[in-house]
């Protein structure tokens, strides 16, 4: 890790118009479990369905779509790439810097929310809400690895990051069982499960999706860092 980088990456995302979302998101989130709590009460099960439905689904991979594309796409697009890539740094060491300023994103942006919603609608339950937090952190580290080999492979990263979240990981998800299996957040549903013992999963096991969420992340950092090298000083291919 380059502390530099994650300076840079840092001014990158909220230096932009969009790292105002990253603080819109998480108060909606929370907003809505201050809501369910005043009008549906302090249970568990509502709990569980603004968790896994807003949060999981919507609120997660949103936080990584705009924290990683914030991070890598712009510099790529402008040119202002070519300042790290003359630089005599590794080009891993440039992705997982940006990755720490995402993941970092991801912590504060989506868990911590997730952590403060679960706990204000069902505060009985507070494995719960920890639960939901470690899934959070686990499927936005994954999301985040992902949407930066888009950020380098296109520059459309944002719109075919949607892309992909309202077509495969919504609505192909919710039409096809078997998508479960190649789902980062069904993966991370599974974390949440083995937490809290709440069968949101739908029988995933934990290996496998454990395993596939690192080999999302590992390889999807090693592609990102792989296809920097290709690029010449101009930030073009």
């Amino acid at each position: 890790m380059n502390r530099t980088i994650v300076r840079l990456g840092l001014r990158s995302v909220f230096g932009r118009r969009r790292g105002i979302l990253l603080f819109v998101l998480p108060v909606v989130l929370i907003g809505l479990g201050l809501l369910v709590r005043l009008l549906a009460g302090a249970t568990g099960d509502n709990a569980e369905t603004v968790l896994d439905e807003l949060g999981l689904t919507i609120v997660v991979p949103l936080v990584a779509l705009i924290a990683t594309t914030g991070l890598l796409a712009p510099e790529i697009d402008d040119g202002s790439i070519s300042y790290l890539l003359a630089k005599p740094v590794s080009r891993h060491t440039i992705v997982l810097s940006k990755l720490v300023v995402a993941v970092g994103c991801v912590l504060v942006f989506a868990a911590l929310p997730m952590l403060v919603t679960g706990l204000l609608i069902a505060p009985d339950e507070p494995r719960l809400a920890l639960g939901y937090a470690i899934g959070t952190l686990a499927g936005g580290t994954a999301y985040a690895a992902l949407f930066a080999l888009l950020s380098v492979l296109t520059k459309h990263a944002v719109v075919v990051g949607l892309i992909y979240l309202l077509v495969w990981e919504t609505l192909v998800g919710s039409l096809l069982d078997g998508v479960r299996w190649f789902s980062i957040a069904r993966w991370s549903s599974v974390v949440v499960e083995e937490v809290t013992s709440v069968d949101v999963a739908q029988g995933l096991g934990p290996a496998y999706a454990v395993s596939a969420l690192a080999v999302v992340i590992l390889g999807a950092t090693y592609l990102t860092g792989r296809r920097l090298r290709s690029f010449n000083l101009t930030g073009e291919d």
